[in-house]
């Protein structure tokens, strides 16, 4: 929790002044030209999304990987720079990297 944070619950009614807004835009995630490659598997029967190709930094991966779970409400999880969805959501995942500005690239099926 930042400063501004707090201040928003000290003083809930206050709206801030343009001059007083001070987060600078960066992006969440590391970006890269090269697209994310989304395909689909089965393993011991179970469906999985793998998305394969991102190249950021290992807390990019942990924040992205949180980020899509989240969003899906499942589990999942990432090894030797492959992100493991549980379930068949390539079309919601595909949505959602291409809104932060990812290019996606869908494999089979």
């Amino acid at each position: 929790m930042d400063l501004q944070d707090q201040l928003k619950n000290l003083f809930p009614e206050h709206i801030p002044e343009d001059n007083e807004i001070l987060k600078p835009t960066q992006p969440e995630y590391w970006l890269q030209d090269t697209p994310i490659i989304c395909k689909y598997e089965k393993r011991k029967g179970k469906p999985i999304t793998l998305l394969e190709g991102y190249t950021g930094a290992d807390s990019d991966f942990k924040k992205l990987t949180k980020d899509i779970k989240t969003l899906l409400g499942v589990g999942g999880s990432y090894k030797k720079d492959v992100i493991i969805i549980q379930g068949d959501y390539r079309d919601k995942i595909m949505t959602f990297l291409k809104d932060k500005g990812f290019s996606v690239k869908r494999v089979g099926g």
